[in-house]
């Protein structure tokens, strides 16, 4: 078979998962415009009712929210002018790193009213959800279609800015797995996305770690503190004009996030769970929220060490780092123990399911947690706001707290699930070793050790 005749199966199925994604994405949309019009008051917010639809018909959209109080709707350049006064952000200040901001503005830029600014940040973010599905279904085969068909790309995908964040964390792995050029040069570009992911949503800095531990395994300490420089130097080099264009407003993003209490917003196991340990008046309030700012990043922190010192014991038993799984049990520790755990991180996870041969029962189990949560805290909040809302009014509350302590109790399985995973790339590779010849390959497929390694034999062949 020539190889033309190999590659078209594959580019057949790759096209299928992007178009695929394609109509979810428009099915994600077209659940956010639900909240979108008829008419537009004169600061451009959709009515009639926008703050009741947007919780009872589950269609609420945080780029929709935003596109009053943060000058959105003003067009004003983020950050520059910006600055945090009291607990609100003012002068085009936004809460988010600086990439995404930009984001947030150029959606902005053309738009009158809150739906256009919804519809041209879709615009601008789907190409990035496509994207991934591609670099998926060349990691993971068909597995991709837990990205192109899932739910939560429903639910999540124009919810907030994060589908540019995801795909950088994709790429980066991408580009380690099945990259061109010498291992430094793609070591050297996957660090440098997860520094450009770092200034879209932090996140993809959590994967700086295992790839700086991977390269050092793989290709030495020169390699693996390159892998840090180039991270870091390409996050720094992101921020540092917008902290000499306007230091406050540059710093009110971390500052804001900082300060962030710990409430009923964050829907993490710290609001549900460690508060009550603390009594409910005013002085154990304020204890709580000290101690949260305190332990969360810490136990973050922990997790991300434990996660890397079990991924080297296994390097050290099969002689193979193991990048993916590494990443995936410290993402899954991260969003347990960070102080907040916003709907649209799912959209983190849910490349790890594809990329990592997890039981279906953890995928599935986790889908149905998150579904909960996704519908059941919007018509949660409609219901405080009309007075209810108490854990026994309804099927709202419960749903929010299945959703809390459902996704908190995989996570921690996840945790070790992870690190014992085998990358779905490897068995993609596999296969088709197998099926393009009809017998296995005598040379070890991508993905089953290490890519930065050149198997030989003893002779040296």
């Amino acid at each position: 078979m020539s190889s033309a005749e190999q590659r078209s199966p594959h580019r057949v199925r790759v096209a299928v998962l992007v178009l695929l994604c394609g109509l979810t994405l428009a099915a994600g949309l077209a659940n956010k415009l639900r909240c979108t019009g008829p008419g537009f008051d004169a600061s451009g917010r959709s009515t009639p009712g926008y703050a009741e639809r947007n919780f009872t018909d589950v269609c609420y959209s945080d780029i929709q929210f935003l596109w009053l109080g943060r000058d959105l709707d003003r067009h004003t350049f983020p950050y520059v002018h910006g600055d945090l006064e009291g607990d609100t952000l003012v002068g085009g200040a936004l809460e988010y790193p600086v990439l995404t901001g930009l984001l947030a503005w150029a959606g902005a830029a053309f738009a009158s009213n809150d739906a256009e600014f919804l519809l041209f940040s879709a615009v601008l973010l789907a190409p990035f959800g496509l994207l991934t599905a591609w670099l998926l279904g060349r990691l993971a085969g068909w597995r991709a279609l837990l990205w192109a068909l899932g739910p939560p790309l429903v639910l999540y995908a124009f919810h907030n800015w994060d589908l540019a964040a995801v795909a950088c964390a994709v790429g980066a792995f991408f580009v380690v797995y099945r990259g061109r050029g010498s291992s430094a040069t793609r070591l050297g570009w996957a660090a440098a996305l997860l520094g450009i992911g770092f200034a879209l949503k932090l996140y993809p800095g959590l994967f700086v770690v295992p790839l700086a531990l991977y390269a050092l395994a793989h290709a030495g300490r020169q390699d693996a503190a390159r892998v840090v420089a180039i991270a870091a130097a390409t996050a720094v080099g992101i921020n540092v004009p917008f902290a000499l264009a306007g230091f406050e407003g540059w710093w009110a993003s971390f500052e804001f996030q900082g300060q962030r209490a710990v409430d009923g917003t964050t829907n993490s196991v710290w609001f549900w769970g460690v508060r009550l340990l603390f009594g409910s008046g005013a002085e154990g309030a304020e204890a709580f929220q000290s101690f949260a700012d305190v332990a969360s990043p810490l136990l973050v922190l922990g997790s991300l060490t434990l996660a890397c010192l079990l991924g080297w014991r296994r390097y050290r038993r099969e002689g193979t780092y193991p990048l993916l799984a590494v990443s995936a049990a410290a993402l899954a520790g991260f969003l347990l123990l960070h102080k907040v755990h916003s709907p649209q991180y799912t959209l983190w996870l849910l490349p790890m399911f594809v990329l990592l041969r997890v039981r279906w029962g953890w995928i599935l189990g986790y889908l149905l947690a998150d579904l909960a949560m996704g519908i059941g805290i919007f018509r949660w909040y409609g219901a405080l706001g009309e007075g209810a809302g108490g854990i026994h009014e309804g099927f709202a509350a419960q749903a929010v707290v299945i959703g809390v302590w459902g996704r908190a109790a995989l996570l921690a399985g996840l945790f070790v699930a992870f690190l014992a995973a085998e990358p779905a790339h490897a068995l993609a590779d596999r296969r088709r070793t197998t099926t393009t010849s009809g017998a296995p390959s005598s040379t070890p497929p991508a993905g089953s050790s290490s890519p930065l390694v050149r198997t030989t034999s003893s002779e040296g062949r």
